[in-house]
């Protein structure tokens, strides 16, 4: 007889069972994480038929025009969150204040991309969400808290929606994939201690951008497209419009994702707690490397809980060596 695959809450109460001391909340968090994203994965699944594509008519804090599916996303995270008693503070990509939860004792507080890659919401492409859980030392919503490093997490993942909807996280013990099986409506682990590749063969990155970057970053990029056989060059250019399904893409297969800063925008685009800090956790929990192009994103100090961040994330080689064009040691 065929073995049955482990399902997400088996996985999560045999991680706890290792570790008496554990009260169960947190594996509780997680499977709420895992709820959140079957109920965006069924809105997506019937989007166009439902007349939720489009926009809102709104604009976020980031000067960015809401998608309807980027507000329901929002949504559907404050709603499961807001009455589990688990969360003191839930701070979103979409909402330019934290949300304060009155839980009494609520050790936890979760940061969010609710809906990763807007701009493919109406032509049926990859989308994803994205998470971050830090601890709460007072349990009283203190804003301040969230202001922690990168290395200050305690968990984080992404669920991406493509061709199956997928849960990727890691506890700081390895990052695990689980593949929704929708028939049973339950995650089944698919992927096991994942390990990213030390170099890679495909590069991800907005070429429109190329004439905007600094000198040391388009010399990396003229570099990949050389070819090369010893060093497996060229490279190729895989770029999709959602950094959930390009980093995924990379961490399953090795290479490099790079949204850089620019000349006159050298802070980048993405976002450092919501994007950068804890994509940087999965990818280094799986032998990956995350930087700014000059130190570790791990260790950026944040200033502002919308900060935005350069981000180059993926094989540890690839990153090393853009770091070194960034640098000018190459």
């Amino acid at each position: 007889m065929a073995k049955f695959p482990i399902t997400l809450s088996r996985f999560i109460i045999e991680q706890q069972a290792a570790h008496p001391e554990a009260t169960g909340e947190f594996s509780v968090l997680l499977t709420q994480i895992g709820l959140v994203g079957k109920m965006i994965a069924h809105d997506l699944r019937r989007a166009g038929l439902n007349k939720i594509l489009g926009t809102t008519g709104e604009t976020n804090v980031q000067g960015e025009i809401v998608k309807k599916l980027d507000q329901i996303a929002n949504d559907t995270f404050v709603r499961v969150f807001e009455h589990s008693g688990l969360v003191c503070v839930l701070a979103s990509e979409e909402m330019e204040k934290p949300l304060k939860m009155v839980h009494e004792g609520a050790r936890y507080m979760l940061l969010v991309d609710p809906l990763d890659g807007s701009s493919n919401t109406d032509v049926n492409m990859p989308l994803g969400a994205i998470f971050s859980i830090r601890r709460s030392r007072t349990g009283q919503s203190v804003e301040d808290e969230l202001l922690q490093k990168g290395t200050e997490q305690i968990a984080a993942g992404y669920v991406l929606y493509g061709a199956s909807t997928m849960l990727v996280f890691t506890v700081g013990q390895g990052v695990h994939g689980f593949t929704l099986e929708p028939s049973i409506g339950e995650y089944l682990l698919s992927n096991e201690n994942i390990r990213i590749p030390s170099k890679g063969k495909v590069y991800s990155v907005n070429e429109g951008n190329y004439h905007r970057w600094p000198a040391g970053t388009q010399r990396y990029l003229d570099y990949l497209k050389v070819q090369d056989k010893p060093s497996g060059r060229p490279y190729s250019g895989r770029y999709s419009g959602c950094l959930v399904a390009d980093v995924h893409r990379i961490l399953l297969g090795g290479g490099i994702y790079l949204y850089p800063g620019e000349k006159d925008k050298p802070e980048g685009k993405l976002r450092l707690m919501y994007e950068g800090n804890p994509l940087a956790m999965v990818v280094e929990q799986a032998g990956g490397k995350a930087s700014t192009g000059t130190m570790r994103i791990l260790d950026v100090e944040p200033k502002a809980l919308h900060q935005r961040v350069p981000l180059i994330i993926g094989s540890a080689e690839d990153v090393s060596l853009l770091e070194d064009y960034v640098q000018g040691r190459a």
